[in-house]
């Protein structure tokens, strides 16, 4: 037990440093280039922190693990919206540009709306899976975020006002690419350490999903999230969090879905409606309190449910 506790703290690190590493050079990169910390949030650094969940899927894909597929996505997209956005809300209010009030939220609770109709056939017959035309579906809503991404690039101002460094443009993309290579390793050895060690526990692989495997491949979004909160860079904090859950769903569900049929197991509806119900709650905290702005007290309340459901799975569970 001993060399997995060693190697799952080795990827925390790494996570920690790949993180930092690839604010600094995505931050930079987008003042350089005139754009907005949001827009990079959505892009660069929202790709780079869901590349754990990327080859962690793939994996279970390929190995016929449908409850880790189903259970990362989910289970990531809840872990980044009531603890990551609750723990930056708590360090700093987290303020929100109109944008995303209006356009990346909505779409975000667009996408859990998409897994839900599909996984069920509610609107076609069939069994309850993502089928191989299913993830074809999700891939090509995308590409369409991906073009809402690129007219905001060419649409948005600099964004807010904020202190880079100058750094050469070697340095820039050096940063960037070690902090997603940092972010990708040391995401693979806490999920496949901590894994271990849950199988080793008799835990279920739904279980394993939800928790272990979900949080081990959201602790990118969460030091990443949480180191620009503290910096103070609230659009970077909330953009890479609501890029991060669309990027699972279309993204990596979608390849996921291509590389195997994925068998739907109908307990995780709850936490689907979890994922709609937190996402509703963001947007309505828009205009409760200071408007476009998450509160403490409110991030409390997603920090707060989020463990009190965890506490009732594990139970449910023994």
């Amino acid at each position: 037990m001993a060399v997995p506790i060693l190697l799952l703290l080795i990827g925390l690190v790494l996570l920690v440093k790949g993180a930092d590493w690839l604010v600094d050079g995505a931050s930079v990169l987008a003042k350089k280039r005139n754009v907005s910390d949001l827009a990079i949030g959505l892009t660069i650094v929202a790709f780079g922190t869901s590349a754990p969940e990327l080859v962690v899927n793939v994996v279970a894909a390929s190995g016929n693990y449908p409850d880790i597929v189903f259970g990362n996505i989910i289970g990531s997209n809840n872990f980044n919206l009531f603890v990551i956005l609750g723990l930056s809300g708590l360090i700093i209010p987290l303020s929100v540009q109109s944008s995303t009030v209006w356009k990346e939220i909505p779409y975000s609770l667009f996408a859990a709306i998409v897994v839900l109709v599909m996984v069920n056939n509610f609107l076609l017959s069939g069994g309850m899976d993502i089928s191989r035309m299913d993830a074809g579906i999700l891939l090509v809503l995308f590409a369409a975020f991906l073009y809402y991404v690129a007219t905001q690039l060419k649409t948005e101002e600099g964004g807010e006002k904020m202190e880079v460094k100058d750094y050469s443009q070697l340095k820039i993309w050096t940063l960037i690419l070690i902090g997603l290579g940092g972010l990708v390793l040391g995401g693979k050895l806490v999920v496949d350490n901590a894994v271990s060690m849950a199988q080793s526990l008799g835990v279920s692989e739904k279980i394993i999903g939800l928790t272990i495997v979900a949080a081990g491949t959201s602790l990118p979004e969460l030091a990443t999230s949480v180191v620009a909160a503290y910096r103070k860079n609230t659009d970077i904090a909330i953009g890479n969090i609501i890029g991060s859950n669309i990027f699972n769903i279309f993204l990596i569900l979608g390849v996921s879905g291509m590389v195997r049929p994925l068998e739907f197991n109908p307990s995780f509806n709850t936490d689907i409606y979890i994922l709609m119900g937190g996402t509703i709650f963001l947007f309505l905290a828009m205009f409760t309190g200071k408007r476009k702005k998450l509160d403490r007290w409110e991030a409390f309340i997603l920090l707060a449910t989020y463990l009190l459901y965890t506490g009732y799975l594990v139970g449910m569970e023994s």
